[in-house]
């Protein structure tokens, strides 16, 4: 049975049109139909172009993954892995910002895209330099990404914001005995968050855990590693 070839040459621009469908009226609205009508195509030209929605989505993603790996310091003797992790870390968080209703896809998609790769692998390159035994890699990459994207994805979804974080009205209309934590951190929960102090707070946390788990390996071989 032959294959489809699939076409190339406007996939930028039909990516480039979900992406603004999504943004101005969310992820639900974003169909091969819609996304046709963006463009001037009609939806068995797109299908020429993507194989069905579930391409169009995984294109989406590694449409932004693609812009997320372009900034930040490469590796290098003049590129500290603290100011790699962190740049990548800020990127991702800005990147929110700017796609509030399309990045959390980054989170419902699985990672399987080789544009998903290119960035685990910056990261993981990172890690390496920082000294961490390569057994531990893995896992200390998916803590990092895990509270980047949680962080984000609640940032721009409004789980973090106004009224969400146990306020007074909402502890007002809850039984004491029912969530007691909450009515004796009130006046805590009541203040004003800084985000970006936040972020960067946690950011920096995990570059101590990193740190911790580089030193714990400090003579350990180091497969691949003179």
């Amino acid at each position: 049975m032959a294959v489809r070839k699939i076409r190339q040459e406007r996939r930028p621009e039909i990516l480039d049109a979900a992406l603004r469908l999504s943004e101005e009226r969310g992820l639900a609205a974003v169909s091969m139909r819609a996304v046709a009508a963006e463009i001037g195509l009609t939806p068995m030209a797109l299908y020429g172009y993507f194989e069905d929605k579930e391409a169009l989505l995984d294109g989406l993603v590694g449409r932004l993954l693609r812009e997320l790996s372009q900034p930040g310091p490469r590796p290098g003797a003049a590129s500290d892995w603290r100011d790699r992790l962190l740049a990548r870390a800020r990127g991702a968080r800005a990147l929110a910002h700017r796609y509030p209703r399309t990045f959390p896809l980054l989170l419902d998609r699985p990672a399987e895209l080789p544009e998903a790769m290119r960035v685990v692998d910056a990261l993981y390159a990172a890690l390496l330099d920082a000294g961490v035994p390569d057994g531990q890699v893995a896992a200390l990459e998916r803590m990092i990404s895990t509270f980047v994207l949680g962080f984000a994805v609640s940032e721009v979804n409004g789980r973090f914001g106004e009224g969400n974080l146990g306020t007074r009205e909402r502890r007002e209309r809850a039984d004491p005995r029912e969530v007691p934590a909450h009515h004796r951190l009130g006046e805590v929960l009541d203040r004003p968050v800084d985000w970006d102090a936040e972020f960067e707070e946690g950011l920096g946390r995990l570059l101590e855990v990193v740190e911790r788990a580089a030193g714990a390996g400090e003579g350990s071989p180091r497969p691949g590693r003179p």
